[in-house]
């Protein structure tokens, strides 16, 4: 039942039930196989915290771009982007439909969209590190909103590698970073897009009840696992959300209480930037998460396409 050169992606806020709505597109398909594009999934060991579907959940569907990265490498949108068209390429090549599925809007996009990465200038990029390391993550932020308000709404306080690479792109290019970002054009002919609609006060109450779950399932002790292998010198994976709160646990600053807490509250915050940055997307067909016919819904809009 796959059609040559379809995509279909499948989005949405964290907790709301992406990945097992991908599986059985791709079961009902037959020919298909699940593309992940969660940034945080690409880490190897980095399974509960990133709420990463267990083998026995993928259904016998092929999952690509799950576990490829170190906890020390950096993740960069634009090494994942040739990543990920290569496995979209290779799917269509072998008559397979490739279903991208995740909450990352940045790296959704840059699988299907026009989107080019400006250069980069070390000592540029050196120098706004050392503003960083001297004036803190608020104050930083702070310039990055007087300089480019729409790339502040964006970018987390948090997230230091992207308020940094923020302000180096404006420097370099004169231009704000938000306007390297085209419009919501795919440069793949044939790509249906699925969102999932959860009401805040339900996505809320998942959400807690999901970092219960892996509080119990390990997630402790997964971190713990990770140090070793060197993730507190991880870039991008040591910010993780639970990660992050964890750690800091780890070394004495928080209880564990806090640290759970720190991330009900820091996942919360974060599922609804995931949801206003794809409500942006007018492409995205949104669906009710819990719909009795829901994988019904979903197969009309990619059999309409």
């Amino acid at each position: 039942m796959s059609v040559p050169d379809r995509i279909v992606a499948v989005v949405g806020p964290t907790a709301s039930g992406k990945s097992s709505l991908a599986v059985e597109i791709a079961r009902r398909l037959g020919a298909a196989e699940a593309v992940n594009v969660d940034s945080m999934q690409l880490y190897r060991g980095m399974d509960i915290g990133t709420a990463k579907a267990p083998l026995a959940e993928r259904g016998g569907v092929v999952h690509h771009l799950l576990d490829v990265l170190d906890v020390t490498q950096t993740a960069s949108v634009a090494e994942f982007q040739q990543l990920a068209r290569d496995v979209v390429a290779d799917c269509h090549s072998r008559g397979v439909t490739p279903v991208l599925v995740g909450g990352s809007a940045l790296y959704v996009r840059a699988v299907l969209d026009r989107l080019e990465f400006p250069g980069t200038d070390p000592a540029v990029r050196d120098r706004w590190k050392a503003e960083l390391a001297e004036r803190g993550p608020d104050a930083l932020h702070a310039e990055l909103a007087r300089r480019d308000p729409a790339a502040a709404a964006q970018i987390l306080p948090t997230n230091d590698r992207r308020v940094v690479r923020a302000l180096e792109v404006i420097e370099l290019t004169g231009e704000p970073f938000t306007a390297t970002m085209p419009g919501h054009e795919s440069i793949y002919d044939d790509v249906v897009m699925i969102g999932l609609d959860v009401a805040r006060s339900v996505l809320d109450a998942r959400l807690a009840e999901r970092v219960d779950v892996m509080w119990a399932d390990g997630f402790v002790d997964e971190v713990r696992r990770l140090l070793p292998l060197g993730l507190e010198d991880g870039m991008t994976a040591s910010r993780a959300l639970g990660y992050q709160q964890i750690l800091a646990h780890l070394r004495g600053e928080t209880t564990e209480g806090e640290a759970r807490d720190a991330t009900v509250t820091g996942t919360r915050k974060f599922a609804r930037r995931q949801d206003r940055l794809f409500r942006k997307d007018p492409r995205i067909h949104w669906l009710p998460y819990d719909a009795d016919d829901l994988v019904e819904q979903a197969m009309a809009l990619v059999d309409a396409e």
